[in-house]
């Protein structure tokens, strides 16, 4: 496992997990695209970013969500003696998420849970503080759930500072774990429809991401396909 091996040699990065959203946004934020170029591994979150990988011709060899990968570095964890952090998600929600862990993985060192307020990645008071908490307890693996381009933003802004070996941008992670969020079940996964389980259960939060913001990646996809093709000519 890659995230194993920067932990044993002691190396200190980040992790993305690009989905379709993510795709969007990196065509509109060049901080965004910045977050990106630092990624010490970039795994693909997404069955749409797997279909536009086989149409341009350079197929992705897994799907590697951030909701299975989390639960599953965890087991990992449990099983290497790793320490973890737990950052995001509302009051209570992370909490919550390590004591379900816990239970289904004995031995888990969860060694910090906090869950931010809002705004604080732009207050430096309370920044500082984050930062401090991690460091005083040394994670092995920082998990950060507050949602993106936050979360990567955040990580590659603080990365020099942090005492950790990995950190993780996860999404809405630790409400799954919590329960808070149910996710989609396993058919629904399976055949790439995730994300129309969590329209039909959240359709007012999500209408907007789904059905507005997210469309150009069907014309970011097309311009890519002609830029290739224009190469290989």
């Amino acid at each position: 496992m890659a995230i194993d091996s920067m932990i044993v040699n002691n190396q200190k990065t980040y992790v993305v997990t690009p989905n379709l959203d993510h795709i969007v946004k990196l065509e509109q934020d060049p901080d965004f695209v910045r977050c990106y170029d630092q990624a010490g591994l970039v795994l693909a979150d997404g069955n749409p970013l797997v279909w536009a990988s086989k149409v341009l011709g350079t197929p992705l060899k897994a799907l590697v969500t951030g909701s299975d990968l989390f639960p599953s570095l965890c087991r990992h964890a449990a099983n290497r003696g790793f320490r973890l952090f737990f950052l995001g998600g509302l009051e209570g929600v992370a909490q919550k998420a390590a004591d379900e862990l816990k239970k289904k993985f004995p031995g888990l060192n969860v060694v910090g849970v906090y869950s931010p307020p809002f705004g604080f990645d732009k207050n430096q008071q309370e920044n500082r503080k984050i930062v401090e908490m991690i460091n005083a307890v040394k994670p092995h693996i920082l998990f950060v759930g507050v949602g993106a381009p936050k979360q990567e933003k955040w990580m590659y802004n603080n990365i020099a500072q942090l005492d950790i070996n990995v950190a993780l941008g996860i999404g809405a992670s630790f409400d799954f774990e919590a329960g808070s969020i149910k996710r989609a079940p396993k058919v629904f996964r399976q055949v790439g429809m995730e994300w129309f389980w969590r329209f039909a259960n959240e359709p007012k939060r999500l209408f907007r991401r789904y059905f507005v913001e997210s469309t150009p990646f069907i014309p970011i996809i097309y311009n890519q396909l002609k830029e290739t093709k224009r190469e290989v000519k």
